[in-house]
C-alpha cells in the first residue's frame, strides 16, 4: 500500500502525472498519516458499515476507510486524480469511485443502491469553501447513522456551539436539529500540503434516529431561525418582524408573548425547543388567520 502521506513518495508521483494543486477546488492534501487513521478509527466504521466518502483526493482517508469498512463509495469531482487514485487505492476490491459532483447526486438513492444492508455513514476531509453545502446535503439526506468530517476549526466550533455563545448561529441550529455533534480532535496546519492558514478540526455528527422536536412546519421553523440571526444583537421581535413582514412588529411581539418569552429576548439565546415553540405559534396564527 502506497504511503500517500509521505511527501517524498507523493511529490514525485504527482509530478510524474503532471498534477498541480487547485486553489479553486480547495485542495490541501494530508501529509500526516496519523490524521486519516484517527478519523477512520474515531468515526466508528467497521465491516458492517458502508461509507460514502466525499472528495478522496489522493486517497489517505480512503485507504483507512477501505481497510475497515464493508464498502466505500468515494465521490470525486477532479478527474485529474484518476491515474493517481488507481495507484494509491486501486488494490481495494471494496472500493468504488464515482466521478461526479456530490451536490448533483441523489444521495439517498445512491446509498440505497450501493450499500444494501450495510449501515451507512459519511466521511470527508471537506474543502473549506464548500463545507456548508455538503454538510447540509448529507444531513438533509436523512440516511446516515453518522457524518464525520474534517473542517475549519471555527466551523466545527460553530456546529457544536451552545445558545448564547458567540459561535452560536443559524447553521448551529440546522446541524443540531438533525444530529448531535461532537468535536473529536484538532488538526494543525502543518499536517497538510500546501499548508492552509488555519487550524482544522474533526467533528462527528451522530444523526438523530427520531427528531425530538415538535415542529409543525419545518420551512417555517428554519425561516424563524434565519430571521432571528439575520439581525444579530437586535431583539427577536425585530428579527421576526423583518423575516415575517405579514406579522409586523406588533404581531411578532404577540407571538413572543404567547410563547412566554420576555419582549426583550434575543434570538441567539434561544434553544431548538424554544424556536420550535415560536414557529408553531406562527403556524397556528396563520391557520386561524389571527
Amino acid at each position: 500500500m502506497i504511503d500517500v502521506c509521505n511527501i517524498h513518495v507523493m511529490k514525485p508521483l504527482l509530478a510524474e502525472h503532471g498534477f498541480h494543486f487547485s486553489k479553486a477546488k480547495g485542495q490541501n492534501f494530508l501529509i500526516a498519516g496519523w490524521v486519516p487513521e484517527q478519523i477512520a478509527e474515531d468515526s466508528g466504521v467497521d465491516r458492517t458499515v458502508g461509507v460514502l466518502e466525499i472528495g478522496p483526493g489522493i486517497g489517505p482517508l480512503t485507504q483507512q476507510l477501505a481497510l475497515r469498512a464493508g464498502k466505500v463509495c468515494a465521490v470525486e469531482l477532479d478527474k485529474r486524480l484518476e491515474p493517481i487514485l488507481k495507484l494509491t487505492v486501486g488494490e481495494f476490491d471494496n472500493l468504488e469511485i464515482i466521478w461526479d459532483d456530490v451536490l448533483k447526486l441523489n444521495v439517498p438513492e445512491l446509498v440505497k443502491e450501493k450499500f444494501g444492508d450495510l449501515r451507512p455513514m459519511a466521511c470527508a476531509n471537506l474543502p473549506y469553501y464548500i463545507t456548508s453545502p455538503i454538510l447540509t446535503a448529507l444531513l438533509e439526506a436523512g440516511c446516515f447513522e453518522a457524518v464525520t468530517v474534517m473542517v475549519q476549526k471555527e466551523v466545527a466550533q460553530r456546529i457544536a456551539a451552545k445558545p448564547g455563545t458567540a459561535d452560536y448561529s443559524a447553521f448551529t441550529i440546522f446541524c443540531q436539529y438533525y444530529a448531535e455533534p461532537q468535536i473529536l480532535f484538532d488538526v494543525p496546519a502543518g499536517c497538510f500540503m500546501p499548508q492552509p492558514k488555519v487550524t482544522s478540526a474533526v467533528i462527528t455528527l451522530r444523526t438523530r434516529k427520531e427528531l425530538p422536536w415538535d415542529v409543525l412546519d419545518e420551512k417555517i421553523f428554519f425561516r424563524v431561525v434565519r430571521a432571528s440571526f439575520a439581525m444579530r444583537r437586535k431583539t427577536l421581535q425585530n428579527g421576526l418582524a423583518s423575516g415575517f413582514p405579514e406579522l409586523g412588529k406588533a404581531g411578532a411581539g404577540a407571538v413572543i408573548e404567547a410563547c412566554g418569552l420576555p419582549a426583550s429576548v434575543r434570538g441567539e439565546t434561544l434553544d431548538i425547543p424554544q424556536f420550535a415553540k415560536i414557529a408553531n405559534e406562527i403556524v397556528r396564527r396563520r391557520n386561524q388567520n389571527v
